[in-house]
């Protein structure tokens, strides 16, 4: 597909030359299937409207060269539009591969509900993840999660693992405990699910007068672009720790659940 952007420009003249002036209706058609075909695809790997909308602009000027015979207006369209779409294919190389594997496909099924409900019990959620917590806390095993509220992290969860389970000790534990393959990088929750594991957040360039490691830079990272919550446990002395408005605040466990709380206490009610 990328190779025929690229040749169209050059194969004009021959399209233009070549064929009875008849077949101009022809001709025609089948630029607009080819860049029909090509606005479908960026539709189902990109999926991003401002990238469908700059190609959709960039056709009708190619369509409208292709009218009047601007064969150079074409080649510089067509080399344009090839180095575009060689960029959306290495920015989005797993949605490439599913839509070679089956480029019709479509989602009609909703995702599989694993028993988390719109309506539940934030008190118990909480008890839930103070638990979580501070047991991490005690066994010294780093952990960041991040508590998404009105700023949506849904670009930034790209690069993690999709998890879509409920909120649970044991299931916190299991991510972060050492040597699995989703211990590193961070858990985002929204609700009470556990939307994603083994996210990486951009780390702060802030300076800072402590020792801070990997996990506090990327927790403070997150905080300085959105409004998240983020609880980090130290792997070296188990201190936990919050990161918002990309300020940190160290904790005791017996005062995590009042500072929890009021740190998500203006969290808007989007699930009702």
């Amino acid at each position: 597909m990328i190779i025929l952007h690229a040749l169209g420009g050059k194969c004009m003249n021959f399209i233009w030359e070549a064929m009875p002036l008849g077949n101009f209706i022809l001709n025609l058609a089948l630029v607009v299937i080819i860049h029909a075909f090509i606005l479908f695809f960026l539709f189902k790997v990109s999926k991003r409207r401002l990238t469908i909308v700059i190609f959709g602009v960039g056709t009708a000027l190619f369509l409208t060269a292709f009218l009047f015979n601007l064969t150079y207006v074409c080649i510089l369209l067509a080399v344009i539009g090839t180095a575009g779409l060689s960029a959306v294919c290495f920015a989005n190389l797993g949605d490439l591969r599913k839509f070679i594997a089956n480029p019709f496909s479509r989602q009609t099924a909703k995702a599989v509900n694993f028993g988390i409900e719109r309506i539940y019990d934030t008190q118990q959620l909480y008890k839930n993840i103070e638990s979580a917590v501070i047991s991490l806390s005690n066994a010294r095993i780093g952990a960041i999660m991040t508590f998404e509220k009105n700023t949506s992290l849904k670009d930034i969860m790209k690069n993690g693992v999709p998890i879509n389970a409920p909120v649970t000790p044991e299931i916190l534990m299991t991510i972060f405990y050492p040597g699995t393959r989703l211990h590193d990088g961070a858990v985002v929750i929204h609700g009470n699910e556990i939307v994603a594991a083994s996210v990486f957040f951009t780390p702060t360039t802030k300076p800072f007068a402590g020792k801070y490691g990997s996990r506090h830079r990327a927790a403070i990272g997150i905080s300085e672009v959105s409004d998240a919550v983020t609880v980090v446990v130290s792997e070296e002395t188990g201190r936990i720790s919050f990161a918002v408005n990309g300020d940190l605040e160290a904790v005791t466990q017996q005062n995590f659940l009042r500072v929890f709380e009021n740190y998500m206490a203006d969290q808007s009610s989007s699930e009702e």
